[in-house]
């Protein structure tokens, strides 16, 4: 249904540019089937996969001759969602100019072979880079890569709608040199006949057809590649050398937890996606800022990041999963399980909000400011490590297992997540009102040593509120843990 209404606006829209003039309506066809093949052709590479019906890694074993799985692997394309709704919108790219019965015609030719070239693109490149992208990191770099233009679509749109406003004049200039590209050619055919120019019309629906029939052959021979001779499984001799983690932090409970869960900072992509908030958070403040021309905005950048970080091992006890029995079996106590993981996550946690606070009070020059906001961020971090330590000691939530797609929602899970994060991120407002109370009053009297009071009541009381959390975490996690187990194996 979602397709259907993209496809609804896309053909109203194509029918609408019919009564703007040919240069218009070449330009709108060019640019947008451009974007069209490159975004089938690269999207694929950033996600998990492509649904394909048939795997052809699944083919191999099979005497099925080459020139006839390309078919099929090629039609089974086409008859998915995307192909078709793709397929619909390039023949309907012919609503531009059905006031020109015969170049509409040719119109509808040329979107047929866009399309090919779109779903013919997309499995040439995934067929090439089969090897690189079937391993298991490369799929979960992949999945975590694709939250990032998701986060920048806000800056996108308005950088876009920006230069659509301020640059317009120069998109004529833009499609003439996008129409003698692969990506653009063929739909600059019916535009150059509309426009009185056969020849440049010959010449780019030449360089379309030879760039569908380069991508098949291209495609076949990756294909045939891939089939004859499939990748093989490599061992990693890696984690032979040495203890990682485990050598740097002391030989104790909460050292040898604080070493785990460093590991999993790292390695583990669910843990990987919190993370890519941290540099986005300040790009983001930013680019607003430099919209309204105030950076005080920038102020905010240290807070901000304290908070993500700061409940960022809300989940931690959940995303363990079933690997959680080793804590319980070894017979580490609660408190040692509390702040080893608080331990693991200020290894960076700490220096990162406190650099990203000094920058901001850099960039924007509110020197004046400095131990205010310090006091706030510290506050807010400490603080909200003590209340994940708190809250995961005592609740299981449906997160994904893992090894799972670190975007996974399991069915009831979202609701009961966002609402104890409200609840949470309430409750860390309230703990941290002193603080916070303390350096806005000395930024609106302009009184600099009540900025250095919320720094001294910030730590102090963060320091308290976290010793607080993680002996009543942990004394939950020493009275529940068993409970707590049975729940994270129910979530398998």
């Amino acid at each position: 249904m979602y397709a259907l209404f993209l496809l609804f606006l896309a053909i109203i829209g194509l029918f609408t540019m019919s009564f703007a003039p040919a240069e218009v309506g070449r330009t709108v066809s060019v640019l947008g089937g451009a974007a069209l093949v490159l975004g089938w052709t690269v999207l694929p590479l950033l996600s998990s996969g492509i649904d394909e019906t048939v795997d052809p890694a699944k083919l191999a074993t099979f005497p099925i001759p080459i020139n006839t799985l390309v078919l099929a692997l090629a039609v089974s394309a086409l008859l998915g969602v995307p192909g078709v709704v793709t397929t619909l919108a390039t023949l309907a790219t012919s609503l531009i100019w059905w006031q020109s019965p015969l170049i509409a015609v040719v119109a509808v030719v040329c979107g047929a072979v866009g399309a090919a070239t779109c779903i013919v693109g997309s499995r040439m490149l995934a067929a090439l880079t089969v090897r690189i992208s079937s391993g298991r990191r490369a799929r979960e770099a992949k999945t975590v890569l694709v939250v990032i233009p998701l986060i920048l679509l806000g800056p996108a749109i308005l950088g876009i709608s920006s230069l659509f406003r301020e640059f317009s004049a120069v998109f004529p200039a833009i499609t003439t040199v996008v129409a003698w590209t692969p990506l653009g050619a063929i739909w600059a055919v019916p535009g150059d006949l509309a426009l009185g120019n056969p020849g440049y019309a010959v010449l780019h629906a030449l360089i379309g057809v030879a760039t569908l029939a380069a991508s098949v052959l291209v495609w076949r021979w990756a294909l045939d590649r891939t089939l004859e001779r499939p990748g093989r499984l490599t061992t990693n001799d890696r984690s032979k050398r040495g203890l990682g983690w485990f050598r740097v932090f002391p030989g104790t409970p909460s050292g040898a937890v604080a070493a785990r869960a460093l590991t999993y900072w790292i390695r583990d992509p669910r843990y990987t996606q919190s993370l890519i908030s941290v540099p986005l958070v300040p790009a983001l403040v930013f680019f607003y800022s430099g919209a309204s021309g105030d950076l005080t905005g920038l102020l905010f950048v240290g807070p901000i990041v304290a908070v993500l970080l700061g409940m960022s091992i809300y989940t931690d006890v959940s995303y363990d999963n079933t690997a959680f029995s080793l804590h319980l079996q070894t017979g580490v106590s609660g408190r040692d399980d509390r702040w080893g993981r608080v331990l693991g996550v200020s290894v960076f946690a700490m220096p990162v909000t406190a650099i990203l606070t000094v920058a901001s009070v850099w960039v924007s020059g509110s020197w004046d400011r400095l131990a205010g906001l310090l006091g706030i961020s510290l506050g807010l971090l400490l603080t909200g490590l003590a209340l994940s330590s708190l809250v995961s000691a005592r609740f299981a939530f449906s997160v994904p297992a893992p090894g799972d797609n670190p975007f996974k929602s399991r069915p009831g899970g979202g609701f009961t997540l966002m609402l104890s994060m409200f609840a949470s991120w309430t409750a860390l407002t309230i703990l941290a009102l002193p603080e916070m109370i303390l350096a806005l009053l000395g930024f609106a009297i302009d009184q600099p040593i009540l900025g250095w009071i919320a720094l001294v009541v910030g730590v102090g009381l963060g320091m308290g509120l976290l010793i607080i959390g993680v002996r009543w975490g942990g004394k939950i996690l020493d009275q529940r843990g068993a409970e707590l187990l049975v729940q994270l194996q129910r979530q398998k």
